[in-house]
């Protein structure tokens, strides 16, 4: 579980432009920078992927 308290992380609607960049745009360039960002900002997909599914429950 990532502690949000600690670390500070963009803000929720930049991530889930992200998101949508790297899963539905269809331009490979703008994929990987969807991708590339959240990698910097969580350190790996995974993380990114968990600190969304903390944010979904509240």
């Amino acid at each position: 579980m990532l502690d949000s308290a600690k670390v500070q992380y963009p803000p929720l609607p930049l991530i889930q432009t992200w998101v949508w960049m790297m899963i539905e745009s269809g331009n490979p360039q703008i994929q990987d920078k969807g991708r590339n960002n959240l990698i910097a900002a969580f350190g790996s997909l995974a993380k990114a992927n968990e600190y969304l599914a903390e944010m979904s429950k509240k």
